[in-house]
């Protein structure tokens, strides 16, 4: 009888423990709200293959914001993706937004390379990122190589550059 209640206690505080941690994932894995140190954009991809939600925002490889979700456009057959930012990231409106991945197994993630503008993508929730460049399908880029359409053949069939120094003959210095 003895082992049996005490059997009983560790999974009634086991049952506890998961039950807690069922409801801080469920709260804090919702629809969050942003933040006020955090503003939302847009972006318009052609492909968005292996983001989800939840997926990291980068910088020059420094985490600025996360993927806050993911739609389609049924209109324009695009994926439309809501980033959620840091304020301290003030982007100019000529920023490029492609997704990429940690290398050939690693997840895909957005990452941004502000442009030289001198006017700023707003903070107000409406701002969008117009310069995109979808994911890359490695199945695809690996049998354009391997059907020879990678680009070494032609390279061989093409006229040499012309050298701009063949001009200067016979010009005396």
């Amino acid at each position: 009888m003895r082992n049996s209640a005490f059997e009983t206690i560790v999974g009634a505080l086991v049952v506890a423990v998961a039950g807690v941690f069922l409801w801080f994932a469920l709260a804090r894995g919702g629809e969050a709200a942003t933040r006020s140190d955090q503003y939302e954009v847009t972006a318009r991809f052609n492909n968005v293959s292996g983001l989800a939600r939840g997926s990291d925002v980068r910088i020059a490889g420094v985490k600025a914001g996360i993927v806050k979700a993911i739609d389609g456009d049924p209109q324009r057959f695009e994926a439309v993706v809501t980033l959620s930012l840091d304020t301290k990231w003030v982007l100019p409106d000529d920023t490029d937004a492609r997704v990429s991945t940690d290398g050939l197994l690693g997840g895909a993630y957005v990452a941004l390379e502000p442009g030289g503008g001198m006017d700023n993508i707003a903070q107000d929730g409406k701002g969008e990122i117009l310069f995109t460049r979808g994911s890359v399908d490695l199945l695809t880029l690996f049998a354009s190589f391997a059907s020879g359409s990678g680009g070494s053949d032609a390279d061989a069939d093409a006229e040499p550059a012309l050298d701009p120094l063949d001009d200067l003959e016979g010009v005396e210095p």
